[in-house]
C-alpha cells in the first residue's frame, strides 16, 4: 500500500493538460488520430468470436440406388461394374504398353540400350505389386469366404 501513497496522478494530468494547451501545429489532428488508433486496437483485441456447433446432417449413404433393389439386381449391378472396371484397366494397360513401345523405338533410334531400363522398371513394378499384396494381407489376413456360393458369377 505504501507504493500508492508515493504515486500521485494529479501531477501527470496537470502536465498533460499544460502540454495540450500549448499551441502546436496539427495537435488536434494527432490527438484525433491517436484516439482512433487506440479505439481501433481496443476493438480488435476485445472482439468476441462465437463458434456455433455444426448442424447435424441427415445422412443418406447412397442416393443413386433404388430402395427396394433385389439381391439379383445388386448382383447384376456388381457384375456390370466389374466388367467396366476391367475394361478401364485393359485400356490403361494398352496405353502403358504403347508408351513402352514408344520408349523402345526412341531408344533404338538414339542408340540407347533399353533392355536394362525395361528390366529395372519390371523389377520395380513387381516389387510394388508384392508390397501391395503384403499390405493387404496384413490388413485383412488370410480370410476365407464364409459361404459356399460365389459372390458374383462373372460367367453370366
Amino acid at each position: 500500500m505504501r507504493y500508492f501513497r508515493r504515486v500521485n496522478p494529479v501531477g501527470g494530468v496537470a502536465d498533460f493538460w499544460t502540454y495540450i494547451r500549448q499551441p502546436q501545429p496539427h495537435r488536434w489532428a494527432f490527438l484525433a488520430l491517436s484516439v482512433v488508433f487506440c479505439l481501433g486496437l481496443i476493438s480488435i483485441l476485445t472482439h468476441e468470436r462465437v463458434f456455433m456447433p455444426p448442424e447435424e446432417y441427415d445422412v443418406e449413404y447412397i442416393r443413386t440406388f433404388a430402395e427396394g433393389r433385389t439381391d439379383e439386381e445388386i448382383r447384376q449391378s456388381n457384375v456390370e461394374n466389374q466388367r467396366r472396371k476391367e475394361e478401364r484397366q485393359a485400356e490403361l494397360d494398352r496405353i502403358e504398353q504403347e508408351k513402352r513401345d514408344l520408349y523402345r523405338r526412341v531408344g533404338a533410334a538414339t542408340g540407347v540400350d533399353t533392355t536394362a531400363a525395361e528390366a529395372k522398371a519390371e523389377a520395380e513394378r513387381a516389387a510394388a505389386e508384392k508390397a501391395e499384396r503384403e499390405r493387404l494381407e496384413r490388413l485383412f489376413g488370410d480370410r476365407q469366404q464364409a459361404t459356399d456360393k460365389p459372390v458374383a458369377d462373372t460367367a453370366d
